[in-house]
């Protein structure tokens, strides 16, 4: 149990912390207080985003640099399964910024921010009572600018007293931009690699994620300095990498047999990694063909 004093010049009294009874009612409670988070102008709340996303708590945009935020509510403790749930709902943002752009619109209150509407950045918010800190190292593996914030509350009456405090201000990697991310950037690969393969890594490696998030798989994109992957937990189930300096080929988490009862023809398979290869060729590979390839990794991990 968590006390706050307060004190006066007359006495000094103890202050026990009060529990919020609902998700809803912390989340009212942060969208009509606007000055709890006053870096983000909040655009609605229950905002539904598509169907396999589900419906965001908050959403709103930052006041500094105009990315769009995903506010997500939780009135329990905050673990891996959480965070992953909410990268479905930064996924469905990033694919639909029109979505939000006539949100914004309807707001007639709207401060004058620059928005980037074809290039914006999603930010995630994740606000609770409480956090396993141990599952926050999750977010060394995603490419989203994550805040964790726990929030308090005391009663002295009919007064409330509040705390919202980010983790950012522990010494925790769950509150920053991976930094996998910002050193292996596009300007990374196109400097160490070759340039068309580059480029094509990073486009198809986009497509792939865009089809994870339209799946609603709760899969987690990391970039390492010669491949990207596509994870669930800490396990690999595919990814593309670079052999050389111009050759990229996909990696999927399948067995030899099934990789061979597939109707696209692998191109190795490493016993070693238990990987199934398949070599992109720039400007010819179309990357939907391998989609079965990558739904039979996902059900293998499901099973």
């Amino acid at each position: 149990m968590e006390n706050l004093f307060l004190k006066n010049n007359e006495e000094t009294r103890i202050l026990s912390s009060e529990e919020f009874k609902t998700e809803e009612s912390i989340e009212k409670m942060i969208f009509n207080t606007p000055k709890l988070l006053e870096d983000i102008f909040l655009i609605r709340r229950q905002v539904r985003a598509g169907k396999k996303a589900g419906i965001l708590d908050i959403v709103g945009i930052d006041k500094k640099n105009g990315n769009i935020c995903i506010i997500e509510i939780k009135n329990t403790t905050v673990d891996k399964s959480i965070i992953l749930q909410v990268l479905n709902y930064a996924r469905w943002a990033e694919k639909n910024p029109d979505s939000i752009r006539a949100l914004w619109l309807e707001r007639e209150d709207r401060p004058n921010i620059s928005i980037k509407w074809n290039d914006c950045k999603v930010r995630i918010l994740i606000i609770a009572p409480s956090f396993l800190k141990s599952d926050l190292d999750v977010v060394n593996q995603v490419r989203y600018e994550i805040d964790f914030i726990e929030v308090k509350r005391w009663r002295d009456g009919e007064n409330q007293f509040l705390l919202l405090h980010s983790l950012e201000d522990e010494e925790s990697p769950g509150t920053k931009t991976v930094t996998g991310l910002e050193t292996h950037d596009d300007e990374f690969y196109l400097d160490h690699y070759n340039k068309q393969s580059a480029q094509a890594f990073l486009e198809y490696t986009k497509e792939i994620d865009s089809f994870v998030g339209g799946k609603g798989w709760p899969l987690i994109l990391k970039y390492n300095k010669d491949y990207s992957v596509f994870q669930a937990g800490s396990s690999n189930v595919f990814g593309i990498e670079f052999v050389g300096t111009k050759k990229i080929q996909i990696f999927v988490k399948i067995s030899e047999e099934q990789a061979r009862e597939l109707p696209i023809k692998i191109s190795g398979y490493s016993k070693k990694y238990k990987d199934a290869e398949f070599v992109l060729e720039p400007g010819k590979t179309t990357i939907q063909d391998y989609y079965p390839v990558l739904e039979q990794a996902y059900k293998n991990i499901k099973r």
